[in-house]
């Protein structure tokens, strides 16, 4: 037996292919504590996974296998793909080879982590960053000690799943699930996560960039914010944890080194917190300058941002540090939608639509191309209010306007946590909806449940262990709103307004979501054949960036046999 082997999993079968970057952060964590460390990674081998693992576990015994879990599902309204079946089927089977204890972890399963520690049926779990505390549960396994005592470590026990009480935020923690705390103590800022390619049993980064045109860099975790639909507060910790602007560099430049060229922020919004945004920049700049031969002078850099803060010293910085490209999610320009929705910790709004404007306005001084995404369906959404944020958003000529509709609803987002508030275990509430709803939705508040496994399951299942991804929609969106009770009503209404309110002539700079029938392409993520005909034709960078090219790109793709004659 290896008794220091710890074994990484990766199940994420979706192409096109995201590089695990959670597992090179483990990875490095744990070599640093003394372990040997596998990546037994699926994504390229989702036709023979299973010959993959049999083959592997016949000849190595670890100590701990984890499992990241990116994503529960597709997180679209439209698409409701869920991906923790394929998950599970995966670690059933290496359930069957191998008694070494299983931990999962990843922003996807820390959105619902009790619920999916259960329907794994697995001894671990870790919500939030993992690299402290995946270290101490194997030096634990390896002494033979109790893992009872790793803080913040969700167990699996004859009692339930149940998690160990971090002592660093006093006796009595906020919540027994860690719903909204800081994380920041899960966090090692000062370390240089490494990034490698070539190597057997690591991430592959060099394939990944080659397949899927891009490389993640986080330069902090958490938020501090409290957007009411976004995950990433109570996944992701209510404080930033930054790390140390040396650390980031080196490891961007340890990407740019190995031909890995385009590199894009994972932090919540790379602008929040903007003093180390700049600093980091700012580093990227002088080492720049102090080295002609860096290979920093090829990077393309893409980045997640916010409306605000967004200045002229960030923007010149941007450019001259190398970025090609900011994401910057407006969601909308009413006040009176955005007041309660995009908040800060205190509940009130960061930004306005001018902000948005000034914004588009730098980038385009700076030669930084955009993509601004509105996200429509919230409550009190109407196809008025709808309209407006088109023909305002349309008129900024961003690069790419991006035109979302519908939410998907997870335990611990605020909204989630309020529509649970709002059935209170005995009705549903208009405009919840899912696409495999066999009845109307009805949410139970955590207080009404019998504890966190309960509370999650209801938003991934129904009453019977059947899918159930909930969703929701505003009801004032339809000709009657009275229809928003249907619980498995499609909404291709909104959509088709959606379609109605851009000029044809400005299709190829919009992105809008897809029904069967309404457009020749599929503007879903998962295996989507734009997406992966831009890595078959070796197209990297940001995949918006490329989509004003949409049509002369997918004629070069049928042409080279990456997509049949009908596209999607």
């Amino acid at each position: 037996m290896t008794e220091h082997l710890v074994t990484l999993v990766n199940p994420n079968k979706v192409h096109p292919p995201i590089a695990p970057y959670a597992l090179d952060v483990l990875t490095t964590a744990l070599e640093r504590a003394g372990f040997t460390v596998d990546v037994l990674d699926l994504t390229f081998r989702r036709q023979e996974w299973q010959g993959c693992l049999d083959a592997y576990f016949a000849t190595r015994r670890p100590l701990l296998v984890g499992v990241t879990v990116r994503n529960t599902d597709t997180v679209y309204a439209f698409e409701q793909r869920p991906f923790v079946g394929e998950h599970k089927e995966i670690i059933d089977a290496v359930r069957r080879l191998t008694p070494a204890p299983i931990v999962a972890g990843g922003i996807g399963f820390s959105t619902m982590p009790f619920a999916l520690v259960d329907y794994f049926g697995i001894d671990y779990g870790v919500k939030g960053p993992g690299e402290l505390i995946i270290c101490q549960l194997a030096a634990a396994l390896a002494a033979g000690q109790d893992p009872a005592t790793v803080p913040g470590l969700i167990r699996n026990t004859a009692e339930g799943v149940l998690r160990v009480p971090p002592a660093v935020l006093g006796a009595a923690p906020a919540h027994p699930t860690g719903q909204f705390e800081p994380r920041d103590w899960q966090v090692d800022g000062a370390l240089s996560y490494r990034r490698r390619s070539g190597l057997p049993d690591k991430v592959d980064n060099l394939r990944y960039y080659q397949r899927g045109g891009m490389a993640g860099i986080l330069t902090k975790n958490g938020c501090t914010y409290r957007c009411s639909h976004c995950v990433e507060p109570d996944a992701k910790g209510i404080r930033f944890a930054r790390r140390e602007v040396a650390a980031v560099v080196d490891e961007m430049e340890s990407l740019t080194d190995q031909g890995i060229l385009d590199l894009h922020t994972t932090d919540s919004e790379f602008n929040l917190s903007i003093a180390h945004a700049k600093r980091l920049l700012s580093e990227v700049v002088r080492r720049k300058r102090a080295d002609p031969a860096s290979s920093l002078h090829q990077l393309r850099l893409w980045v997640y941002c916010q409306p605000s803060p967004f200045d002229e010293e960030f923007a010149a910085l941007l450019a001259e540090a190398g970025c090609r490209g900011v994401n910057v999610g407006s969601d909308h320009i009413r006040p009176d939608l955005l007041a309660g929705w995009k908040v800060t910790e205190k509940g009130s709004t960061y930004y306005d639509f001018a902000d948005t404007e000034r914004l588009v306005r730098l980038c385009r001084e700076h030669g930084i191309l955009t993509m601004v995404e509105a996200l429509f369906g919230m409550p009190g959404e109407t196809p008025e209010s709808m309209r407006a944020c088109v023909d305002a958003f349309m008129a900024l000529d961003a690069t790419v306007t991006g035109f979302s509709l519908g939410l998907r609803l997870f335990p611990y987002t605020p909204m989630g946590i309020a529509m649970a508030e709002e059935c209170a275990g005995v009705r549903t509430v208009a405009g919840l909806q899912s696409n495999t709803a066999t009845g109307p939705i009805v949410l139970k508040p955590l207080a009404m449940c019998s504890g966190p496994v309960e509370y999650e399951r209801q938003f991934m299942f129904d009453e019977h262990g059947e899918f159930r991804l909930v969703c929701y929609f505003s009801p004032a969106l339809l000709p009657d709103p009275a229809a928003a009770a249907d619980p498995t009503l499609r909404w291709s209404h909104p959509v088709e307004l959606l379609w109605g309110a851009i000029d044809p002539e400005d299709h190829h700079r919009v992105m809008l979501p897809t029904l069967a029938g309404i457009s020749e392409h599929d503007n879903n993520y998962a295996d989507n054949p734009f997406l992966t005909s831009l890595a078959g034709l070796g197209y990297t960078g940001a995949f918006w960036s490329h989509w004003r090219g949409r049509e002369e790109i997918m004629r070069k793709a049928r042409e080279a046999g990456l997509v049949a004659a009908a596209d999607g």
